[in-house]
């Protein structure tokens, strides 16, 4: 699995470079949508977005398990196994102090796609607000 997923990352960026595979948006897209907290915009809605994406039709029956078998471990072990750690550490520390103010400050992986940290507070209960940047706290 590892010499497949390796193998299909160095194809995407070959294809990438060649100009023959593009993705379909920009830096300067997830920079906008996510400084106007559009957090449920269609480019974080993908549990893969953080990860390569080794999902194609091009490939033969076996290789596309194995690289479902991939995308698969990936969601759950490097996105939804994350953010549920990062959310349970917050809401420890909001319950273990509950009369101090926290300022938690997390990278915008964090908030991509389904099972976000933001998910995981909700669904213990939190209100979770986005502050647009240029406002105060």
């Amino acid at each position: 699995q590892v010499v497949f997923a390796l193998n299909q990352t160095l194809l995407q960026q070959e294809s990438l470079r060649a100009g023959s595979f593009q993705i379909p948006y920009t830096t300067e897209d997830l920079i906008k949508h996510y400084s106007c907290g559009d957090l449920s915009s269609i480019i974080f809605n993908h549990d893969t977005s953080q990860v390569p994406n080794f999902i194609n039709a091009t490939l033969p029956a076996h290789e596309r398990i194995t690289a479902q078998e991939i995308d698969s471990y990936f969601r759950q072990e490097l996105i939804y196994k994350r953010n549920e750690r990062m959310g349970r550490r917050v809401k420890d520390l909001l319950e273990e102090y509950p009369d101090k103010s926290f300022f938690f400050a997390f990278g915008a992986g964090h908030f991509m796609g389904n099972n976000t940290v933001i998910d995981v507070l909700r669904r213990e209960g939190y209100e979770v607000e986005h502050t647009p940047a240029g406002h105060a706290i």
